[in-house]
């Protein structure tokens, strides 16, 4: 079960976006919040595997919670969901450390498949966002750390994500949160384009 934290200033869209989540047998809604310093709060209390994160909120705003959540708990996945699609919002989200951008007229299942696949450690993008995310890492190789080049040769080798953390000796939620971050810099949404890109511009190592 994917346990799933809504955060949205409107309490419509709270509510509606848990009876979305409750029509599907493999997520759970496990709270919800109305801005960004009650989402940090309770992502400390309830432990989601993924946050639905607004942008614009009083107080703490989706960017700035978004950056404490992936600094607290590496193993958390946020995704975006606004009605904010310009590249300025974009931008300052994915750097925050944001796994995905999705903007609000998204269909239900779309939805649904994008909590789904930011659990898996992808990044699901709005295509707005991934035009701005390739923008923002024309040089990727060079913005990854070594821990990153790590993750990504091994992967590359056809290593699941726990076969990654025991080489490295590190939790399998580590290298997940790895995995999406380089995902991010890199410009690709699944596992399969980033060994294929690993293998075309990573050095041999």
């Amino acid at each position: 079960m994917i346990r799933v934290l809504v955060v949205d200033d409107h309490a419509v869209v709270r509510e509606g976006l848990q009876a979305l989540l409750s029509t599907a047998e493999d997520l759970t809604c496990v709270g919800t919040a109305a801005d960004g310093a009650d989402a940090v709060a309770l992502v400390e209390r309830v432990a989601p595997d993924v946050v639905l994160m607004d942008l614009v909120m009083p107080g703490t705003d989706g960017v700035g919670a978004t950056r404490q959540i992936v600094a607290r708990h590496p193993g958390t996945a946020v995704v975006v969901l606004s009605s904010a699609g310009d590249e300025t919002r974009i931008r300052a989200a994915l750097s925050a450390g944001a796994c995905g951008y999705l903007l609000k007229h998204v269909g239900p299942d779309e939805l649904l498949d994008a909590v789904r696949a930011a659990h898996r450690g992808e990044a699901p993008l709005d295509p707005r966002a991934g035009r701005v995310l390739l923008d923002m890492r024309r040089r990727p190789e060079q913005e990854l750390t070594p821990r990153e080049v790590d993750v990504l040769r091994l992967v590359a080798q056809g290593l699941a994500n726990k076969q990654v953390g025991r080489r490295l000796g590190i939790a399998e939620r580590t290298v997940k949160t790895h995995l999406t971050r380089v995902m991010q810099r890199i410009g690709v949404t699944d596992r399969v384009q980033a060994a294929l890109w690993a293998r075309d511009h990573l050095p041999p190592g």
